[in-house]
């Protein structure tokens, strides 16, 4: 089968750099040839190092979610359509729907939908958004009415994203595959992601971690984009973590917790349920579809809720070890082949779209 070019846009400040890195190499089986455009700030070394033989192109070009106004986005936008038709792409599959735009790409467009300010503001915040936040609203409401096809992690995320714009993208789930390392069981707490993120809701996890009888690990950045610090003084901080390091901490079966208040899928979550770590999720709908049967639920704002659950199974190792046996077990389910799979068929539909 001849290789499809799929021109597939990233950045490297959050999970959508692993997402892509992990669906390219995906996709090789399937005959894909994947260039990645990097958007917003540069990769790191080890983010290049992790990326191996793939593709890249360090755009410069800005992301929507950090630039100053809709007109550093409206030169993203038509930046990415010339570069496009520039690579003779077959498909392009870009990481936000407002990076569309009014530019016609010289191929199909799937727009991926991984988070937004309109969601994330609704779950964290409430109430009007600022006007700050409107415009960039109008760009993903925009850019999903001109997608091919827009795509969701979850259903649950697909059906917050449906009240706000009014159009519901298919669901792939995402997939990872994150080798951890097998190592004695150790007594410790771990949380991982953008520790700064108000929607990660970390200082519950520190008002927990006052009440807990083990080290509370926390990987992740805590400085935002922005330069504003976050700090934990119950946490113990490790600093971003490389890959080799995350599967070090997650092969020991530590507990794993998350009191996020907004989670569109949770890569952090899948990386510890694949290591065999028993999980502490906050209850909300997107961990109730992926977690349901396989995790433990409090309440995101129940910080002493949070402390009893993830006590409990430290001082009850047998539980903790059955339960992560079931979120092992579930983790299956989110592969990195399995969401190629469905990518490439959301392809194959986009391009029947087109074609019509």
């Amino acid at each position: 089968m001849a290789c499809r070019h799929l021109l597939l846009t990233t950045d490297a400040v959050g999970g959508v750099w692993q997402y892509s890195i992990d669906l390219a190499e995906a996709l090789q089986p399937l005959g894909y040839e994947t260039t990645l455009a990097v958007l917003g700030p540069p990769p790191s070394s080890a983010q290049r190092a992790r990326a191996g033989k793939l593709r890249l192109i360090e755009t410069g070009l800005d992301l929507e979610w950090l630039a100053s106004g809709p007109g550093a986005v409206l030169v993203t936008q038509r930046e990415l359509a010339t570069l496009a038709g520039d690579l003779r792409a077959d498909a392009v599959q870009l990481h936000s729907p407002a990076l569309i735009g009014a530019n016609r790409f010289p191929c199909p467009v799937v727009a991926m939908l991984h988070s937004c300010v309109a969601t994330w503001w609704t779950a964290v915040r409430g109430g009007p958004m600022p006007a700050d936040f409107a415009w960039r609203t109008d760009l993903v409401r925009q850019g999903l009415a001109r997608a091919t096809m827009g795509v969701a992690p979850s259903a649950a995320f697909a059906q917050a994203a449906m009240l706000h714009y009014g159009a519901a993208p298919q669901v792939v789930y995402n997939g990872r595959a994150l080798v951890a390392r097998p190592s004695p069981m150790q007594d410790f707490v771990f949380t991982a992601g953008r520790l700064w993120d108000e929607a990660k809701n970390v200082r519950q996890l520190a008002r927990a971690a006052a009440g807990i009888p083990v080290p509370f690990k926390a990987a992740g950045p805590v400085r935002s984009p922005q330069g504003d610090v976050t700090g934990f003084d119950t946490l113990h901080l490790l600093g971003t973590l490389d890959e080799a390091a995350l599967a070090r901490a997650l092969g020991a079966r530590p507990v794993f917790a998350s009191a996020a208040l907004y989670e569109p899928f949770g890569l952090s979550v899948l990386e510890a349920a694949s290591a065999g770590c028993a999980l502490v999720l906050s209850d909300i709908p997107t961990f109730r579809e992926l977690w349901g049967g396989a995790a433990v639920f409090v309440a995101p704002d129940d910080a002493k809720g949070f402390c009893a659950a993830i006590t409990s199974l430290i001082e009850d190792r047998a539980k903790r070890v059955a339960m992560g046996e079931v979120a092992r077990d579930r983790a299956r389910r989110y592969s990195p082949a399995a969401m190629a799979q469905g990518m490439a068929t959301l392809h194959a539909r986009a391009q029947e779209r087109n074609a019509a």
